[in-house]
């Protein structure tokens, strides 16, 4: 099999790390991985910013619902969606302009996330491993006073990264649903009681759909970090968007 898909099928989420760093010129090739990104515009409409401060990395730990794992990982980046570095120059041209919009901002999230899996690849060639921290989004008072975040910088994704233990390497990969349910053709196709139960129902195991179906949502979508999350990012689009 060509190693980058078999690297993308044997990539799984790490949280638990071996007692050593990164070597720095490991960790510059995966930042230069991440800049090598498609971008609109080639504009990087993103901002790294490399956690190295242990205390602050105790404190992402808190904010980000109360996962020690964050202090302990050796490498801590957070992936910011930037319209402001842009808004600058242009302003700095002496140029006329508008203030960035909600489109503006989707169009960063979407830089931000394709540079963060750049990174993601560059470190698991690495024998590197990482997770994806969504909870970066939720308390953006405390977020923006621990990164220092300015208006129109948006904390989008939070990886950690650090080499695997052997329990987590041995640790069988979460199955995804099948292709036939993932991708449409030409259109969307809106799926019925039917096939979402044939999409969702390897995940139930020894419950029924019915009561697997209830408890993740209670775990996931109706949590409170769910719903702190949406209060949160609504705050940004508040504050500086809308």
């Amino acid at each position: 099999m060509n190693e980058i898909i078999q690297s993308l099928k044997e990539r799984k989420s790490v949280r638990a790390y071996e007692d050593r760093p990164i070597p720095s010129e490991i960790k510059q090739k995966i930042l230069l991985a991440a800049m090598e990104a498609p971008s609109a515009g080639c504009q990087q409409l993103y901002t790294i910013i490399d956690v190295t401060d242990p205390k602050l990395k105790e404190n992402l730990s808190e904010s980000c619902d109360h996962q020690p794992f964050i202090a302990r990982a050796p490498m801590v980046l957070v992936f910011c969606a930037d319209c402001k570095k842009w808004h600058d120059a242009y302003r700095e041209a002496g140029v006329t302009l508008r203030d960035p919009g909600v489109g503006d901002l989707m169009l960063a999230v979407t830089d931000t996330v394709i540079a963060a899996q750049n990174a993601v690849v560059a470190a698991q060639s690495f024998g590197i491993g990482s997770c994806y921290i969504g909870d970066i989004m939720e308390n953006c008072e405390k977020q923006r006073e621990l990164l220092g975040l300015p208006p129109y910088v948006f904390p989008a994704v939070m990886l950690v990264f650090g080499y695997p233990t052997e329990q987590q390497k041995n640790r069988e990969k979460p199955l995804r649903c099948s292709l036939r349910h993932i991708v449409h053709e030409n259109r969307y196709h809106p799926m019925d009681g039917a096939e979402l139960r044939d999409m969702l129902g390897f995940k139930a195991k020894n419950a029924t759909f019915e009561e697997w179906c209830a408890a993740f949502c209670k775990r996931k979508y109706d949590s409170d970090f769910s719903r702190e999350m949406t209060r949160s990012v609504w705050k940004y689009l508040e504050d500086d968007y809308l």
